[in-house]
């Protein structure tokens, strides 16, 4: 159960959970994350060392930009399915 826990740990933040919705669209740069999310480049870089450590989170270096992605869709699926259920019980 301890890696199962420190994922959620690493979910446990609603601007990681943002990141990761806009990850599972694709690939972004944190400029874009910054642009998508309205917050500001040292709060995204700090949710992403968290995400990474965690190993959600993946880099590429695409020229001067280092690129994130996720590291597979299971991620997605997390986190899709706990927004749903989050919504669906607040309409009951």
């Amino acid at each position: 159960m301890g890696p199962a826990t420190e994922l959620l740990k690493a979910l446990a933040n609603p601007l990681r959970l943002a990141m990761v919705v806009e990850l599972s669209d694709g690939s972004r740069c944190v400029h874009e994350l910054v642009e998508a999310l309205d917050v500001s480049q040292p709060l995204v870089s700090q949710h992403l060392r968290v995400l990474r450590q965690a190993r959600l989170v993946a880099t590429e270096r695409r020229g001067r930009e280092i690129v994130y992605s996720l590291t597979d869709e299971h991620v997605a699926h997390i986190v899709g399915d706990a927004i749903n259920h989050a919504e669906e019980a607040q309409t009951t």
